[in-house]
């Protein structure tokens, strides 16, 4: 379980699916699915948008970059299903979140209160 999540972890913005998953562990699909979420308390697919929206979460706060750009980027295939996602694991859609993290670091809250602020709930 631990190499899957730490090839989750690594090489979040690529096409992961569970069977790809399933053979990095050395165990079949149905198992994978069951033992990840009785592991780590969510299913592989549900980690895996998370990684990537805390990834999104990064560059919205430190970059410029669009956020069409961001979600190709962290590795969502279109701009809606990441603004979704987004909205569903941080609370609030990817622009609202990058306006905040930005009006904090003007009045000069220190960026891990930042990050603890909004760090996604899961």
């Amino acid at each position: 379980m631990l190499r899957a999540r730490d090839a989750m972890d690594r090489d979040y913005a690529q096409p992961l699916d569970v069977p790809a998953l399933a053979r990095i562990a050395h165990v079949s699909e149905a198992h994978f699915t069951r033992t990840f979420r009785a592991t780590f308390g969510e299913t592989p697919h549900r980690y895996l948008q998370r990684r990537r929206v805390e990834r999104a979460m990064f560059l919205l706060r430190e970059t410029d970059r669009s956020v069409t750009d961001i979600c190709f980027e962290v590795g969502f295939g279109s701009p809606g299903t990441f603004s979704r996602t987004f909205r569903d694991i941080v609370g609030r859609a990817p622009r609202t979140y990058r306006k905040e993290a930005r009006q904090a670091a003007a009045v000069g809250v220190p960026t891990c209160f930042t990050m603890a602020w909004t760090r996604p709930s899961a």
